[in-house]
């Protein structure tokens, strides 16, 4: 028999342990081995709640893998956080802190365990490091140094044994006098959560691998979106074959929110049922259940998988939103700023819209590495220009886009930032009529993740301004198939709506307009509803043309075809709108 080949991959290593771990066992052993068994269940849940995954636990010490340099850098920061202000009241001499080291390196993978020098350099860095410190290597460093705000204290290169070469070593501080490693900005708490093995209810063991799949699935989707933690599968994977209370699992996992599901079949038929839950009150937040016929099993966990992540994102976001407005505003941080931002962006009048910017500039002020207020604040100004809601419009254009960028660049997998900058990049296609830049960033965000209902609709709401017309009807139905209560269903009926316009199919796109104007009444963009004005033209009716114009002129006195070249002169309907909308004479 062939032996099987070795597995390498990159990844950033975490070694941690104890400081000082047998002076503490001799002073007083029940309680330091209880004190270790609690801090390793935090350091477990911090580890698993940024993307990473243990490897290997030898008695006071952990050792852990992270796709995320950056992520790596940034639990280590934050656990150490925890950890001193866990240990504020406690004696000095009794105080049970950890040293990490941390390298970036190709490693062996045998079965889940991880080997190799970046293993044995991470061990040697987190000998350096200070009780309660970070030791990482030249390699990380580099890798954070323009993505964190951190200090780096320069400790030259170190000798690892059995490796030739030094090693760099660098000690993360922010004040270099005190050693302390902290950041020199907050750390915003993203919301998490936690998929449960769905249960399999069909008395079919043999259905096993059907439930799971589904349930690895949704956690892989899920861990697309770059705005929420998702628990590792190994974790959540503990509770296999159990029922536990939705409360006491949120709180082992240090999570917020639960999904949990079950997969009945029965001949050849199956029911799927998934449920959303607050992991702090137990309250369901969400449920569905879908029957479908069991033909093409994978193309069916396919489907489940997008249909249930596009479901549940609408759902994540109302409740970050509900719970961002009912702290008091002395405790806010960046994340809850940019949530209650986006309660403002939500209603979409032109008061809420820049109230909405201040509230995402004053999240950027506070966190310069959180990447949705850059994204946010770009999505907003890109409103504005459309409304026309301020006068310095050019100056908010590139604004848009520069903010788009950084969001990108700060994380270059967000599917909201690649969306967002597609959106910045389409007011400048609106008026120079290139949409090829707007176009690949949109086709990018939908291929980091094909369950974004967002990325969908502003993929076709640039198509729809291209005169694409069935490529964006194709789009914006897909978001609102897989997010049927999205925030965002307005803004895709009003897509819809300018693609049939532009198809010819006037009544259809009439149709398509109410049904965006009752789902949100706030969607008074002049352009929306000068296409309004010029689809009763062209259907002859021409005095409800002249109620529409008069509608649009008193919500937007300063509207004119010369303000709506301005911003829309590369729409491809613009002529035609404008040809309308002269017969009954709107102010030019």
């Amino acid at each position: 028999m062939s032996e099987q080949p070795i597995q390498r991959k990159l990844a950033a290593v975490l070694y941690a342990d104890v400081a000082g771990y047998s002076r503490l066992t001799g002073a007083d052993e029940d309680a330091t081995h209880a004190a270790l068994r609690a801090g390793l269940a935090s350091l477990t849940r911090a580890i698993d709640g940024r993307g990473g995954r243990v490897n290997h636990y030898a008695g006071d010490a952990i050792l852990a893998e992270f796709g995320s340099v950056v992520a790596c850098v940034e639990m280590a920061i934050d656990i150490q956080r925890r950890f001193a202000e866990e240990n504020e009241d406690i004696p000095e001499d009794q105080r049970l802190l950890f040293r990490i080291g941390i390298h970036m390196a190709e490693v062996i993978d045998d079965g889940g365990e991880i080997y190799g020098d970046g293993v044995n350099i991470a061990a040697r860095l987190e000998s350096l490091a200070d009780v309660g410190g970070i030791c990482i290597s030249g390699v990380v460093a580099e890798q954070v140094r323009q993505r964190l705000d951190v200090g780096l204290e320069d400790m030259g290169d170190q000798q690892v044994k059995n490796i030739v070469q030094p090693v760099r070593a660098y000690k993360v501080v922010a004040d270099t006098s005190s050693g302390q490693p902290v950041m020199a900005v907050a750390v915003s708490e993203l919301p998490s959560i936690a998929v449960l093995p769905f249960d399999n209810l069909s008395g079919d063991p043999e259905q096993e691998y059907f439930s799971d799949g589904m349930t690895e699935d949704i956690i892989t989707a899920l861990s697309r979106l770059k705005w929420i933690f998702v628990t590792a599968r190994n974790s959540t994977f503990s509770y296999k074959g159990q029922s536990p209370d939705i409360r006491d699992v949120a709180k082992d996992l240090g999570v917020r929110y639960v999904l949990e599901g079950s997969v009945r079949k029965a001949g050849n038929k199956v029911r799927i049922t998934a449920q959303l839950i607050d992991g702090s009150s137990g309250n369901h937040l969400w449920a569905e259940r879908y029957d479908r016929d069991l033909e093409d099993i994978f193309a069916l966990q396919d489907e489940i998988t997008e249909t249930v992540v596009g479901a549940i994102q609408p759902e994540l976001t109302d409740a970050e939103i509900k719970r961002a407005r009912a702290k008091p505003p002395e405790s806010l941080d960046a994340w809850d700023l940019y949530q209650r931002g986006m309660y403002h962006y939500y209603i979409h009048s032109g008061d809420d819209m820049l109230e909405a910017a201040r509230l995402f500039r004053q999240a950027i002020a506070l966190d310069p590495n959180l990447v949705a207020p850059y994204s946010g604040l770009a999505q907003v100004l890109f409103i504005v220009n459309m409304g026309q809601y301020a006068e310095n419009r050019t100056e908010l254009r590139a604004e848009a886009l520069e903010m788009a960028r950084k969001a990108v660049a700060l994380d270059r997998d967000d599917v909201n930032a690649h969306a967002n900058l597609g959106r910045a990049l389409l007011s400048v296609a609106q008026i120079d009529g290139n949409f090829d830049a707007a176009f690949a960033a949109n086709e990018h965000a939908t291929h980091l993740n094909p369950s974004s209902a967002y990325a969908h609709y502003t993929f076709g709401r640039a198509l729809e301004v291209a005169g694409r017309s069935e490529d964006a009807i194709e789009h914006l139905q897909t978001a609102m198939r897989l997010s049927p209560r999205d925030q965002y269903a307005g803004q895709a009926m009003a897509g819809i709506a300018g693609a049939y316009f532009d198809l010819g199919e006037f009544e259809v796109s009439l149709e398509w307009a109410v049904k965006a104007e009752r789902s949100n009444p706030n969607l008074t963009w002049p352009g929306l509803y000068l296409t309004r004005v010029a689809t009763y033209v062209l259907l002859e009716r021409l005095e409800d043309a002249r109620m529409e114009r008069d509608a649009l002129l008193a919500r937007h006195p300063q509207a004119s075809l010369a303000a709506y070249h301005s911003d829309c002169s590369g729409f491809a309907r613009c002529g035609t709108v404008t040809d309308a909308v002269r017969k009954v004479d709107f102010p030019e």
